[in-house]
Parts: structure tokens; sequence; C-alpha cells
């Protein structure tokens, strides 16, 4: 099974229209619930009027923040999912109506009275920093203190930071606003005398913007109070266990009691987990009845929780030979109104790409802004360095004379080489990923393609992750076996974790049953995020089919009065090896086990795994533009997609990955960005606003799978789901480059920001030639 091409066993159910989400699924008495959302990014609010909307037929009830059972305290956004006296940004939920039907929900939102004070609200997150900005959020000035001075974060002379040279004789930190809650810095030797002794510094400014994860399906959970006191929640959640350990947290209850099952997900990427449960649940406990609440396409983009913008101010410096001396940049990255990921963190770790830089200096702020809240996409932080990074290395190579590919190959790390946070790299495959871009015949032929087209080269590393997990596999009745994890089924994971254990145990893939997402009955699994899935479950699934093998033979040999050592399975069958003749067949087996012929207990094999190193996953990607100079229009012709998967479990699916990545990776680059006006409103909230790579926008996909293998991952596989979105904007900026001599430095490459760079241009050689 290990290595081949197996279509995904949920592949009929789901093209037919037969898988059951979330939205699909029937409770007795199910209320549907609808959310009020504040039209301002920054207001007090005053009276909440509900009279308008109670009075519609259907409506159950209108429940505002103080209706909601909430007993935990903090700063995280889901510990209030309804704002109570102060909203933060336009979009942010403020009450909840509670109907009979959709439509009843719907009709009573329109008639809530809500009466606001205006507040000033901080916008731009440049300005957010200053320290006569407006306060992002009241509390902050209070709750912050610990806060920023665990990250380093803002604050001014009038709050006791340093006003002069320390104690050491540095300078102080620049005077920030309390917005800014979270500052890193990475600092290696003297970059400054690097810079300087550099023959060529290269400068740039990167920014990327806001980007929503524009998943077919809306969020959704579905709450259920049961007699016994407890609660069921069904949730297109990628967290079954922190679901159920945070919704225990946030409303005082036991965490067995809460039952949490993960229904099939019409995508994710990184952004479903306790956006929407913390509301179905509040409402459900208030009026003790089942309660959908089911997000519009509208709500989903005003109110959820899209990626930070971020901005880059880079430099870096070369000797004439290409080796790098030097990196220096600060990174800012706008977190909305709550901090909930951590983005600048990953993008300045991430900042030094895969190359050796002798002297850094790298700082970051995390700064509120009034804005939504803000999540994870693939690759968290990521893409932004790539962008950044990447386009400077190519205008480097350029300046210097260089083959992109040969200056990035003379710069690779090494392992136990430091990365800017001061850890050491894995083994990483990024030097075979660079060898089979550069050796593609899209890349050799580059320079024989027409005017107005080009082809970049970029790559990108994610570093992986790793979290402990546990499986079951159970022998079943009819001598097939069922995998029970708690992981919610993301990327085909039901498929490559049956052919793990039919590999491991030697049955056909179609004797192996995946049970998915079930608090009440699974082991402790992960989060389904950051590529954890096969790198960190697959062990743990290979341990507990492993196991059950084990179960299987032990009882088995009993049976055949052989040594289990002798005994292979194979053919649907237990059988002594060399002696195919002899053996008892599986089905058969399993009846005298269940029958209690065989005086042995059930087989459930156990499995467990605690992965204790990083793999990082290194993807590369050559892109091939077209540019219409008249226009600014920028069409991708061809694309080329590299990854180091480790090894490939399941080359189809991997392949599907890529091509998926790379296409939201086209998004990145040219297209995706939500637009806020000056006074905070989304003007981007839906699909006709919000600009997503059609199939006529998606070019021939190319995949080039590069195994490395990894020596924690199952067979030797690494997380694929990350990388593949990380360096095609870069590939992308750098086609256009080639193609029009013009580097952009904003994502997305918008047709009206690369015409007015082009006019730029060519305003700017007539300036020079009339000197």
């Amino acid at each position: 099974m290990i290595g081949r091409s197996i279509p995904r066993l949920d592949g009929r159910e789901k093209v037919a229209g037969a898988t059951r989400y979330a939205a699909d699924l029937a409770v007795p008495g199910l209320l549907h619930a609808r959310l009020v959302l504040s039209p301002y990014a920054h207001a007090r609010i005053g009276r909440i009027d509900p009279a308008g909307a109670l009075g519609v037929p259907g409506v159950v009830a209108v429940l505002a923040a103080a209706d909601l059972p909430i007993r935990a305290g903090g700063d995280a956004r889901f510990n209030e999912p309804l704002a109570r006296e102060e909203a933060v940004f336009a979009g942010q939920p403020l009450a909840i109506v509670v109907a009979e039907s959709e439509a009843a929900a719907a009709d009573a939102v329109a008639e809530m009275l809500v009466e606001y004070e205006l507040l000033p609200a901080a916008i731009d997150v440049e300005a957010a920093m200053r320290p006569d900005a407006p306060a992002v959020r009241r509390l902050t000035g209070e709750l912050d203190t610990s806060l920023r001075a665990a990250h380093g974060g803002g604050g001014h002379a009038g709050e006791g930071a340093v006003s002069g040279p320390d104690e050491t004789g540095e300078p102080p930190p620049e005077a920030l606003s309390p917005n800014v809650i979270e500052r890193i810095e990475h600092v290696s030797s003297d970059v400054d005398a690097a810079l300087a002794s550099a023959d060529l510094v290269v400068r740039r400014s990167a920014r990327t913007g806001w980007v929503y994860q524009a998943y077919l399906e809306p969020q959704v959970a579905i709450a259920a109070p049961e007699p016994s006191g407890g609660l069921t929640v069904w949730s297109s959640t990628q967290g079954v266990f922190y679901t159920q350990k945070e919704l225990a947290k946030l409303f005082g209850l036991p965490a067995g009691s809460i039952r949490v099952v993960s229904t099939p997900m019409g995508g994710a990427f990184g952004a479903k987990a306790m956006v929407v449960e913390p509301l179905a649940v509040g409402a459900a406990l208030h009026l003790r009845r089942p309660v959908r609440l089911e997000l519009t396409r509208l709500e989903d983009f005003a109110a959820t929780n899209p990626v930070s913008a971020c901005r880059i101010e880079l430099a870096i410096g070369a000797r004439r030979d290409g080796a790098f001396l030097g990196l220096e940049a600060r990174v800012v990255s706008d977190y909305g109104a709550f901090a909930e990921n951590g983005a600048v963190a990953m993008t300045c770790d991430l900042l030094g790409g895969v190359y050796r830089w002798p002297a850094h200096r790298v700082t970051g702020h995390g700064v509120l802004t009034n804005r939504v809240g803000t999540g994870y996409y693939r690759g968290p932080g990521a893409p932004p360095a790539a962008f950044a990074l990447e386009t400077a290395i190519d205008e480097l190579a350029e300046a210097l004379g260089l083959d992109p590919v040969e200056l990035r190959l003379r710069n690779l790390v090494a392992p136990g080489d430091l990365k800017l946070d001061g850890t050491p790299w894995e083994p990483i495959g990024a030097r075979e990923v660079l060898e089979a871009l550069g050796r593609h015949p899209l890349w050799r032929e580059r320079g024989a393609l027409p005017p107005g087209e080009g082809v970049g080269l970029a790559i990108g590393v994610w570093p992986g992750a790793n979290a402990p997990a546990s499986s079951l596999c159970r022998f079943d009745g009819d001598g097939t076996f069922t995998l029970v994890t708690g992981l919610a089924d993301m990327t085909g994971a039901s498929t490559t974790f049956a052919a793990i254990a039919a590999e491991t145990i030697g049955v056909p893939i179609e004797s192996v049953h995946v049970v998915f997402g079930d608090s009440a009955s699974a082991p402790y699994t992960p989060y389904s995020g950051g590529s954890v899935i096969t790198y960190s479950v697959g062990p743990a699934v290979r341990a507990a089919a492993e196991d059950a093998r084990r179960q299987v033979l032990a009882v088995a040999a009993e049976e055949l009065e052989i040594d289990a050592r002798d005994l292979v399975i194979a053919d649907g069958a237990v059988r002594p090896r060399g002696s195919p003749e002899r053996g008892i067949a599986l089905g058969d087996l399993a009846t005298r086990i269940h029958s209690g012929d065989a005086g042995q207990p059930p087989v459930v094999g156990r499995g467990g795994a605690a992965v204790s190193r990083l793999s990082p996953a290194v993807s590369g990607d050559l892109a091939h533009v077209r540019v219409d100079a008249e226009t600014g229009r920028v069409e991708v012709l061809r694309l080329v997609a590299a990854q180091d998967v480790g090894r490939a479990l399941n080359p189809a699916l991997i392949d599907g990955q890529l091509a998926g990545g790379a296409a939201q990776g086209i998004g990145w680059a040219l297209l995706e960005e939500l637009v806020h006006d000056e006074a905070g409103a989304l003007a981007s909230g839906s699909f006709l606003d919000y600009a997503v790579p059609m199939v006529e926008r998606v070019p021939p996909i190319e995949t080039v799978l590069v195994e490395v293998p990894s020596a924690e991952g199952p067979y030797g596989a690494k997380g694929v789901g990350e990388a593949p979105v990380i360096p095609v904007g870069a590939a992308v900026a750098n086609a256009v480059a080639a193609a029009t001599g013009v580097r952009p430095d904003a994502l997305p490459i918008t047709p009206p920001r690369l015409w007015s760079a082009l006019r730029e241009r060519v305003a700017a050689a007539a300036r020079v030639a009339a000197r």
C-alpha cells in the first residue's frame, strides 16, 4: 500500500453529494441562530433593544453577552464571544437571535435596535503603533501590562518605559503604543558591520494583505444539551479535544461531560476551531434546547479569523562571490482586535529561509488594530517571509550576475546550523528541491521566452509541527479492522491512515475502516493543523496496527499450535511462513475470538506516539507568467511545484495537496485581499468582491515529489500540508520581474498596482534621459 497512488476512500461519497456535513444533521427540536454584528470598528455599546426582533413570529430569544453562562475570564476572543460594552471591530457579534427557523432568525436580526457611541479607531497598523494612537480596546491599557512585559511590547515614558540608555549602555526601545502587544527580536553578531562590509546590499519593502481562507463550507456548529446534564457538539472543527477542553474551561463544565464530534469539513485550512462553537453552546445551555449556528458567507467574511496583513523592511548583504553576510529586517503584523495567532513570531523565525546568515537582526511587532481578529491559514506567517526574502535574493542574483539557483545553493544551511531563533536546523531537502527545479526544462529554457513573459523561482520552508497522539485498532467480527482516531478528517487522512494500518498488518486497504473525530469514543489526538496529521498521528496509527497484529498472531499461534514468530498475515489469513496450505482465515479467527471459543479477549490494538523532532518541509516553485503591459494583468501560464515529502505514502494525495496549495498561492499572489475602508468597515465581504482563482486562472500545475525520508515520520513521511502555498507568491513576483524589469513589492499583484509600477518605471527612465 505504501508508495501507491490510492484514490481517496471517501471520494465517491463526496463527488456524489452524499457526504453529510454539520449543517445537514437533523436534530429533534433544533433551533436556528443568527448573529447581530457591529457595523462600527470601535464603539461603546449602549442600549440593545430586542423588542422588534422578539415580535417576529417564531423567534424564541435574543441573547446578549450577559445571557451566556460563561465562567472563564481572560483575553482570548472566545472568552467573550459576544461583545459586552465595547465593539472593537466592524463585524463583531453583539447578540445572537434564536428562532424556530432560519428565516425567522434572519428577519429578526433586521429588526434589532442597538445604540452606539462611536470611539476613536486605530485602523492603519503603523499609526496604531504610535504612542498617541487610540487604544484598540479600552481594556488594553489595563490587561496588557503583564502581556506587554512578557513579550517586550509597547509602552511609553509615561507608562514606565525606559527613556534613556539602560545600564548596559544600549539605546532604549522605541516608544510604542500599548496596542503593540508582542515584540520579537532575533540578533546574532554585528549585522551593521556585516552589511557595511558587503560588496552589495539589497534593500526591499514587502507587504502582504489580509487573506480569507475561502473554504466552501461556512463555519457551523450544533450544540445539544443532554438530559443527563452533558452536552453534544457537532462541528466542522479541526480540533476535537482542543474544542472540548476550551469549551469546558469557558463554561465551567467537566471536559468529560462535553462530547465533541468533528463532522466532515468542506475546507478549513487552519481557520476552524472555537469560532462558532462558544456561541452555539452558550445559546443551547441558556435555552436548554439544541441550537445550530451556521454563518452566512457575509458573517463568515466579517466575523471569523482571516490572515493578518504583514509589512516587512528587509536588507541583505553579500560578497561578490555570492556568500551571504548579513540580514536585517523589521516585521509588523496587523493582528486586528484580538491576538490569537502569533504570526509575527513565525514570520520572524522564517525570514532567514533555508540559508546561512553569519549576522542577523530581525525585529517584529504584533499590533492590535480595530479590524477583525486574525487566525491561521496554511503555513501561517510563512508566505510573507518567503515573499520578502526570495524576491530580495533574486534581486541580489541579478546584481551579482549569478544564476538564482546557484546563488541559493551556495548559501544553504546544513544540519546543525542555527536558525534565526537560535535553534539548530534538522536535516532538510532544500538542496534536492532546488536541484530538481534547476534541472527542469522550464527553468533551463527561460531565456527563449517572448517579450512580456518570464519565469521566476522561489523556495519556502515550513518548520513542521509535532504533538503527542494515540490511536486504537480493533479486530472486528468479520475479520476486518477498525481504526479509531480523534483526529478531524482532513486532507484524505482516512485513506492515508487506512494504508498505514493495512501495510502494517498485512491486509488490503479495503479491510481497514477508519472512524474519526468523536471525543466520546476516540483516544486523544491533537489539533489537525501545522502538518501534524501524517507526521505526528501516523506513528500512533502504525503503533496501534502493530499491536493489533501482534495480538492477532498470538491468538492464531494458540489455534495453530505454532510460534507466533513463524506466522504471517497474507491473503486474508494467518499462515505459517512457507506453508501457505495451512492457516486460519481472519474471518474465522475473529468468529472464534468473539464467540469465546478461542478463550482470548477481543483484540484492540493500542498505540501512542510522541514524535520528538521536527522534520521541516521545503517546497519550491517555478512560475511562468505573461504580463499585459497595457493593463498590468498577470496571467500564470504554467506552474511547477516541487516539495520534499519525506516519503510519498500516497503520491496521488500528495499531488492534490501540492496542486491545491499552488492554486491558493496564486490567489495570494494575484487576487486575494480583504479590503477595509477608512472607517474599518469590510468592503469585500462576498465572493463578488473578494476574488479567488477560478478554473480559468489556475494554469496546468506540474508536481515534483522529492523524497528525503524523515527518521521520525511513518515510513519516512513528512508533513506536506503547509509548505505548498508558501513560495508561490514570491515565484510569481520574480517571474513578473523577469518579464517586465519591475519588482512587485506587495501581494496581491493586482493590475492597478502593477500598471502604476510600470508607468513609474517609464517615467523614471524618461527623467534620467532628460538630464
